[in-house]
């Protein structure tokens, strides 16, 4: 079965036109809808419920309240049960059609396949641009270089899914998290239509908030079993600033007679030294930190795509 997920933030005027395109595009096709409606508040979550009166393939999720694009997507991930999950977006600029092109891509061996829209229907200044951007940041910061993350229309796996969860703006990172844990991952162009109904839900608000939750993953990959080298690594180099400025504090005061009060050079060496300590303590804190929370989930630091081990099988027949 293949599980479409899409999270609905008002958008009533698309959710028929878009149920009838994946109904056309997915006809040959086992598969479910899950609409999250994500705390809308115009008339989107009965247009919901009318589809699955009369189509068992839709089904609702609805959310207490509005909790944000990520959140809404988790909650679809948690309630699929295809062994392939398809998020795309409400707004009708993703295409259905292309749903197919991605699971043949997926058939190929691949784990992830990521949309990429070639050719985009939006405004270049606001939202082209930007998200180019975002993009060349994104790759030169994970090393995982796709041309757009930004495009909802994906195809995952579903055991890709089951051990990432996704926080704040972190559904576009899907990708680099499963390729950091060794999926396979490719990406392919997929068709995009200009919003024809409804408001749009980006802005250029959106950067900021991208980078910061990059920032956090790239932490959590590199650092998350092992913050003291982190934060060690800030900590010893305060420490030799604070060793240099020292030094030259008091080749002032011996060589040219320079009084350790006329230079603020004193009053860094204790702000680099107390710096240095402080990361050093934050470190260790950190450290006990991520040990309680791999042994409190009973967690290895690791994961294992595939155990083969003949010997043991056989002794233990």
């Amino acid at each position: 079965m293949i599980s479409v997920v899409i999270p609905i933030f008002n958008e009533e005027e698309n959710i028929n036109k878009l149920s009838q395109s994946i109904k056309k595009a997915l006809s040959d096709i086992d598969y479910e809808v899950l609409f999250v409606n994500d705390g809308s508040t115009d008339n989107s979550e009965n247009e919901i419920v009318k589809l699955s009166s009369t189509d068992p393939k839709i089904k609702l999720i609805n959310l207490r309240r509005n909790y944000g694009q990520t959140a809404a997507m988790q909650a679809g991930f948690d309630q699929s049960k295809g062994t392939i999950v398809i998020p795309m977006d409400g707004d009708l600029q993703n295409d259905p059609k292309d749903i197919p092109k991605l699971i043949e891509k997926i058939n190929e061996g691949y784990d992830v396949v990521s949309g990429w829209r070639k050719i985009r229907s939006d405004k270049k200044l606001t939202r082209i641009l930007p998200s180019k951007i975002a993009n060349m940041i994104i790759s030169k910061i994970s090393g995982i270089h796709l041309h757009d993350y930004g495009c909802t229309l994906k195809a995952y796996r579903k055991e890709i899914l089951e051990d990432i969860k996704l926080y704040g703006e972190m559904h576009r990172f899907i990708p680099i998290y499963a390729s950091w844990e060794g999926a396979k991952v490719t990406e392919i162009p997929v068709n995009h239509h200009p919003r024809i109904a409804g408001k749009t839900k980006y802005g250029l608000s959106r950067i900021p908030r991208v980078i910061l939750d990059l920032l956090v993953i790239r932490f959590f990959d590199k650092s998350l079993d092992r913050p003291i080298h982190l934060f060690g690594q800030f900590g010893l180099l305060m420490f030799l600033i604070a060793f240099l400025l020292f030094f030259m504090a008091l080749f002032l005061k011996v060589f040219m007679n320079i009084s350790f009060i006329l230079t603020p050079l004193p009053l860094l060496v204790v702000f680099f030294s107390m710096s240095g300590l402080l990361c050093i303590f934050l470190g260790l804190v950190a450290e006990i930190q991520s040990r309680i929370y791999f042994e409190s989930k009973n967690r290895p630091p690791y994961l294992i795509k595939k155990n083969t081990n003949k010997y043991n099988d056989d002794k233990e027949n």
